[in-house]
């Protein structure tokens, strides 16, 4: 695995969003925040393609280590029939070739090992990268559902202000209305308004409308319209 590599997979372990946060000068920290996890998920994909490269490596070394193990056995049978035929020289040959295959298992038990060992890293990268990952999702979907509760309550606050900014000019309205004309305002002299006297109101205008709208009928039924 290059060393560049490990580099940036402890970077993203070590690492997070909250902390991230805690440097950042963005304006815009959701931005930086799906880098971040966009890069996490960058390197777990190369983290995965050196362990498939690694794990067939692996597997072609085991199978050339059999092969050289089947051969060294198959040696000695034909190193003893060469014998038994009297043919010296074919036992030298192959003798000879045993010896070279005995030179090369050693270092592919090396190579064996080392990938053996890489592989199972690569394994524990890859896990590790992973649960970071989750725990990033995690983390920006904290910081998305806070960022929308924080909107609301924003705009609940942002009405409220509305509101009563509304109030105070309908209060000053009316002072000045009740003072140059003697009348009450649009509040009819209550404080903060009579919410049961307004319903009221409302009322006997839909009665009123109601009649207006009876007496047309009838009109109309009495071909006077």
């Amino acid at each position: 695995m290059a060393e560049s590599l490990k580099t940036r997979v402890g970077r993203v372990v070590a690492g997070g969003l909250h902390a991230l946060l805690d440097r950042l000068e963005d304006l815009n920290p959701q931005a930086a925040m799906e880098q971040a996890v966009r890069e996490a998920e960058g390197v777990i994909d190369e983290v995965r393609h050196e362990l498939g490269t690694v794990s067939a490596n692996r597997h072609l070394a085991q199978q050339q280590h059999a092969r050289l193990n089947r051969s060294h056995e198959s040696l000695n049978e034909q190193i003893a029939q060469a014998l038994a035929a009297g043919r010296e020289d074919l036992a030298r040959a192959a003798v000879a070739r045993q010896l070279d295959i005995e030179a090369q298992i050693p270092v592919l038990e090396t190579t064996l090992a080392d990938l053996a060992r890489q592989e199972r890293e690569l394994q524990g990268y890859t896990a590790a990268l992973l649960a970071k990952r989750r725990e990033m999702h995690e983390a920006l979907a904290a910081f998305r559902q806070s960022r929308a509760s924080t909107g609301s309550a924003a705009q609940a606050a942002g009405q409220s202000a509305v509101e009563q900014r509304l109030a105070q000019m309908t209060e000053a309205f009316d002072r000045v209305y009740q003072r140059h004309t003697g009348l009450d305002g649009t509040q009819g002299g209550t404080q903060g308004g009579d919410v049961d006297q307004a319903a009221r109101l409302s009322e006997l205008e839909a009665l009123v409308r109601d009649h207006q709208i009876a007496e047309r009928l009838a009109r109309i039924k009495a071909g006077e319209a």
